[in-house]
């Protein structure tokens, strides 16, 4: 009897290392020249600024990454979720900032499972339950869970709202002993509006202020508490409310954009020019080292090619992908100028293209994403490439 051969994940080198003639597409695919510069770039910016730096891990959910990350300096990596601290710890990471609540018995199983072993981990809490909660279960495991107060924005996501709300949680932490309160943390990503860098400023400021009154007050129970926030469409904002002389010898800024590390073609894009319109001396910037590269299947009627790509290979989501370049065997990578996504479905893209396109049923087309997290999730391997589109690595995803 023949033995069951595993499972091939789609974009994988079947024949050789050539992303064109020898991987099954679809494939997601990172430049590992821009993914190189991204790492360094980023790195060398909170390192200007005196701060630490966690990028999120949620974004790539890729451990080949953190380690690249790590070696070029991070001090830790940011997690969303219990089973995403689970994972990155199991491939080497440490240092866990949980940038989200605690909650559930099993998800506190799995940290407790962690800190027990050695992880270096913190999470967040916005209320008294849920501060109440956690120091019954760790209480009962004989640990102490260290935790960050979130001070939310109106209409934001998670976060205390107000004054009052905040003296009741620093009162109910205080009040249990399984807890330890190591600083504060917030996420300035949904601030929008016309005077949303005003506003971002605004936040930051009152991280800091909030920070410095606590210290004043003794709620700490770390030498030098955390203050972290900053995703990667205003770190440069976070950064400056961030460095302070003072505040760096108190306390441990930590900035935690995680986007960055693949950018984008479009919405993080377009945040980096804004970046360098607010620093015109700022030198060099972030590259976009994701794509997904798909072949023409058929071409039906003028204008329009269908390609081998769909809503479950790329994200569509804030923006339809970008077609990038039209490439094949042996010739040089040529635009795709003025083609356009239509529409995406399942396995299917509609691309309009100009009447005099010069494409092929075979061709290779290359595609841009905007907000790179949701096109890392439809992924179990990313490929790592040259500039030659030779394979360099396949790195597994973990969602």
């Amino acid at each position: 009897m023949t033995p069951h051969a595993p499972p091939i994940e789609k974009g994988s080198p079947v024949t050789g290392p050539s992303l064109l003639e020898d991987v099954s597409l679809p494939a997601a695919v990172v430049f590992d020249s821009a993914l190189a510069a991204n790492i360094a770039w980023m790195q060398r910016y909170a390192d200007r600024h005196g701060a630490q730096f966690a990028p999120h891990g949620k974004t790539t959910m890729t451990p080949a990454l953190f380690r690249r990350q790590l070696d070029a300096g991070a001090w830790g990596i940011t997690l969303a979720t219990a089973v995403q601290c689970a994972v990155a710890f199991e491939h080497g990471v440490t240092r866990l900032l949980m940038a989200n609540q605690l909650v559930g018995a099993p998800n506190m199983a799995i940290v407790a499972g962690l800190i027990e072993r050695g992880a270096e981990y913190c999470c967040v809490v916005d209320s008294v339950a849920n501060v109440e909660a956690l120091n019954r279960f760790f209480a009962a495991r004989s640990l102490t869970l260290p935790v960050l107060i979130e001070l939310g924005v109106p209409g934001g996501r998670c976060g205390v709202r107000d004054e009052a709300g905040l003296a009741a949680l620093v009162a109910a932490i205080a009040a249990a002993p399984a807890l330890a309160l190591h600083g504060i943390e917030g996420y300035e990503g949904l601030i929008g509006g016309e005077h949303a860098a005003d506003a971002v400023r605004s936040y930051a400021r009152r991280l800091v202020a909030t920070l410095r009154g606590l210290m004043d007050a003794g709620a700490f129970a770390g030498r030098k508490p955390i203050v972290t926030a900053a995703g990667s469409q205003w770190f440069d904002l976070i950064a400056e409310a961030f460095d302070q002389a003072d505040l760096r010898a108190h306390c441990t800024p930590v900035l935690r954009p995680g986007c960055y590390v693949v950018h984008d073609h479009r919405l993080y894009r377009d945040a980096m020019a804004a970046v360098k319109a607010r620093h015109a001396d700022l030198e060099g910037e972030l590259q976009p080292a994701l794509a997904v590269f798909a072949h023409v299947q058929s071409l039906p009627e003028p204008g329009l090619a269908i390609v081998a790509l769909g809503k479950r290979d790329i994200s569509c989501d804030p923006d339809l992908p970008i077609p990038l370049q039209r490439h094949r065997p042996g010739e040089p990578a040529q635009p795709l100028r003025h083609s356009t996504v239509r529409k995406v479905m399942d396995q299917h893209t509609m691309l309009a293209i100009p009447d005099d396109a010069e494409l092929r049923v075979g061709d290779v087309v290359s595609f841009g994403a905007s907000h790179p997290c949701l096109t890392f999730d439809k992924w179990r391997q990313v490929l790592r490439v040259d500039d030659t589109l030779r394979v360099l690595e396949a790195m597994p995803t973990y969602f």
